[in-house]
């Protein structure tokens, strides 16, 4: 054991210390509201996409918003809301 791991451990005491910490809980691991993890969204969303639209940088794009969304980023949200608000005034100027 190294010289500074064992004055972090004489400081904390040696009763106090844990050697075997709990591990983080996985990306992968972390679900939804729909209780589906990011993976099983992914999948899901591009099984119903249409294969002329799909490229890897799509699948990717909507990967990353997948984990955004999932992860309740602030910056992901935006881009969400964007998004519907922008659909939304493309069919009510016609366009779409």
């Amino acid at each position: 054991m190294s010289l500074k791991r064992q004055k972090y451990i004489l400081k904390k005491g040696y009763e106090q210390w844990e050697p075997f910490q709990e591990p983080k809980e996985p990306i992968d691991i972390r679900k939804d509201k729909t209780k589906r993890t990011s993976q099983m969204l992914i999948r899901e969303f591009l099984q119903n996409c249409s294969h002329e639209n799909y490229s890897n940088s799509y699948g990717q794009g909507a990967f990353e918003l997948c984990l955004g969304i999932i992860n309740e980023e602030e910056r992901f949200k935006g881009m969400y809301d964007f998004a519907c608000w922008y659909q939304q005034l493309l069919k009510d100027e016609g366009y779409e």
